[in-house]
């Protein structure tokens, strides 16, 4: 049976804490804790669980203080929960089972992240794969009879243990200020945070956000090394920037575009709401139409949700406007 080091990082999560861990309860051989400078009760809840408590700057790098975390485990394999995760009575069940059977072999486990909530910020499904349980010391090994080599991919194995996300409110503004520290300081932007700053940007930035986010992706979009896919990305966030500005010459400009080199479900929603503004109901609902017969890029919902509840507020719209 393999032993298992339960490392999270936290912060103010009184809320969740003592939830998280009362669903794992049974599974640890070590609970560590690493506090990232809580001012609420969170400290004195995790006292109730472990004596592995321990203090960190945090200088804005989540891949920083979970490295942090993860040096301090001595355990076989590492599982690495947010304080918002939960284990229901079955997933704890499985995962028991899975501490006792797990072949040595295996490097990584991923489990079924559930979104259960509303505070979406960058995710477009409601089930996924994620790597939730990792071998501590990795053991390198020759592999193939002739022309051997070192194995480097890790030995992942799919679980069906389901893990419940379950927070109660957005950490958008969090996530996206760090994005944006990230680049005022020079650093480039992988094509996934790239991707995932556009993302969190559409799904749950403010105006604000948005407007601050300007500058980077005019950049990015300009950019000869970034990928077709980014700049995409990037014109699908100008154009809502210049929507909600008003701009709509430069809006108008950059949807043609987008749509007539990659039609996207995301640009033909803001088409669509851009008629609606100006109460051109007829052309909005074409527009809502055409989202739901296009990909999405960035949001899932913009080729189902958005368009069905748009073309009711275009319906209701339309005849008001015929009553008058």
């Amino acid at each position: 049976m393999i032993t298992i080091s339960v490392c999270m990082i936290v912060k103010n999560e009184e809320k969740h804490l003592a939830r998280c861990l009362d669903s794992l309860q049974g599974l640890w051989d070590e609970l560590v804790i690493v506090d990232t400078g809580s001012t609420d009760d969170t400290r004195k809840i995790a006292e109730g669980y472990t004596d592995r408590i321990y203090d960190y700057q945090w200088r804005d790098d989540f891949a920083h203080a979970r490295n942090h975390a993860f040096s301090l485990a001595q355990c076989d394999y590492i599982y690495a929960p947010d304080a918002d995760e939960v284990l229901a009575p079955e997933a704890r069940r499985k995962f028991s089972q899975l501490k006792q059977t797990l072949l040595p072999e295996i490097e990584i486990v991923q489990m079924i992240y559930v979104n259960r909530h509303d505070h979406r910020t960058t995710e477009n499904f409601e089930k996924d794969y994620r790597p939730k349980l990792f071998k501590r010391l990795r053991t390198f090994k020759w592999i193939d009879p002739v022309h051997e080599t070192v194995r480097l991919q890790p030995v992942v194995y799919d679980s069906d243990i389901e893990i419940l996300h379950m927070p109660d409110s957005s950490h958008a503004s969090r996530d996206l200020k760090i994005l944006r520290s990230s680049v005022q300081k020079g650093f480039r932007l992988s094509a996934r945070l790239h991707n995932m700053y556009a993302r969190e940007l559409y799904i749950a930035g403010t105006p604000e956000e948005l407007k601050e986010a300007e500058s980077f992706f005019h950049k990015s979009m300009q950019d000869p090394t970034r990928s077709e896919d980014e700049h995409m990305e990037a014109l699908c966030i100008l154009a809502r920037i210049n929507r909600i500005k008003k701009n709509y010459p430069e809006f108008l400009s950059l949807c043609l575009n987008g749509i007539a080199a990659a039609p996207c479900a995301e640009l033909c929603i803001e088409a669509g709401d851009y008629y609606m503004e100006i109460q051109d109901h007829e052309n909005a609902r074409d527009w809502y139409e055409n989202a739901r017969n296009t990909l999405p890029i960035l949001d899932i919902r913009c080729q189902e949700k958005f368009p069905t509840e748009r073309l009711t507020l275009c319906e209701t719209a339309s005849a008001s406007h015929k009553e008058r």
